[in-house]
């Protein structure tokens, strides 16, 4: 899983450095040159791309949290190893989803912003105190790229100690199996 994660995550992340990138090349967003508008469009589907995977990453790893979480605690139930292995479990989960949680927030209020920076939007955002609407989109971005890596390292951590805890869990099903004469 950890050779999957580190590719999901790094794929992720350079797809939110381009998207970021891309925002910075935008010339001028209030102009109606034709230019400008379509370099806001690509920096828009660019960045709602990445948001979209960049999330999905972050869902991929709570999916295999809650399906790896109860496989360790019906084999241990099932033979009998003890609630040491679904405390390692629960503590390697929790370990993630409070960051993992202010990422997908960081993410999503990133987004929301950009749209809220849009000349072209509704909502008429201006920016915050000296900051402009573009500002507040720049800064949550640069923020949440930074945020969205630091809690790749913890999530590829506890993936790592997961696989472990995983690989002793078989290896003590193994050793049981094999003491009572079963098929292994």
């Amino acid at each position: 899983m950890t050779r999957i994660f580190l590719t999901l995550s790094t794929l992720a992340n350079l797809a939110l450095v381009a998207a970021l990138w891309l925002g910075y090349e935008i010339s001028d967003a209030t102009s109606a040159d034709p230019d400008a508008l379509a370099q806001v469009s690509v920096h828009f589907l660019t960045g709602l791309g990445s948001l979209c995977f960049a999330v999905l990453v972050h869902a991929i790893v709570l999916t295999y949290f809650m399906g790896t979480g109860r496989w360790l605690e019906e084999t241990s139930n099932a033979y009998h190893l003890g609630p040491e292995i679904g405390r390692r479990s629960k503590d390697l989960k929790w370990y993630c989803y409070p960051t993992m949680s202010l990422a997908l927030l960081m993410l999503i209020a990133t987004g929301a912003f950009g749209g809220a920076a849009d000349p072209a939007s509704a909502i008429g955002f201006r920016g915050w105190g000296w900051l402009s609407a573009a500002e507040v989109h720049q800064y949550a971005a640069i923020a949440t790229l930074a945020v969205n890596v630091f809690v790749n390292v913890l999530e590829f951590r506890a993936l790592r100690n997961n696989g472990r805890l995983i690989t002793d869990v078989l290896a003590e099903v193994r050793r049981i199996r094999l003491e009572r004469g079963l098929p292994v």
